[in-house]
């Protein structure tokens, strides 16, 4: 059974830093992409960052590019997505998502099969 589980989001002010952590467990002989996106209140899920199963692709959003660093560690089955210089705009609920056919850190939700239950980010100003 596929389990993705983040953590480490929480209350921050603007301009500080924090770092989300996704643990995949059922997935240790697969190959598969990671993903995370985003859902802020009243809005649709967005596109955050992604990063092929090899690690040498990866695509931001614009909105988060210079900001947030997508990595992955194949041996523990973990990425985690460091975001640094947080605005309240990045407010949101955030989700990591596993791609299992390995699509190339695809930025389509469609793509993904396999979704974490999400960890609240709130940025204050």
């Amino acid at each position: 059974q596929v389990q993705l589980v983040e953590s480490g989001g929480g209350l921050v002010q603007a301009g500080a830093s924090l770092r989300l952590s996704c643990a995949a467990s059922g997935l240790t002989y697969a190959v598969y992409d990671m993903g995370w996106f985003r859902q802020a209140p009243g809005k649709e899920r967005e596109f955050v960052a992604a990063i092929s199963w090899s690690g040498f692709r990866t695509n931001y959003a614009d909105s988060v590019k210079g900001r947030f660093t997508i990595s992955k560690d194949n041996a523990k089955n973990t990425v985690d997505l460091h975001m640094n210089n947080l605005k309240p705009e990045d407010t949101a609920v955030y989700y990591c998502a596993a791609d299992l056919s390995a699509s190339g850190a695809a930025y389509n939700a469609a793509r993904y099969d396999y979704w974490g239950q999400g960890t609240q980010v709130t940025v204050s100003s």
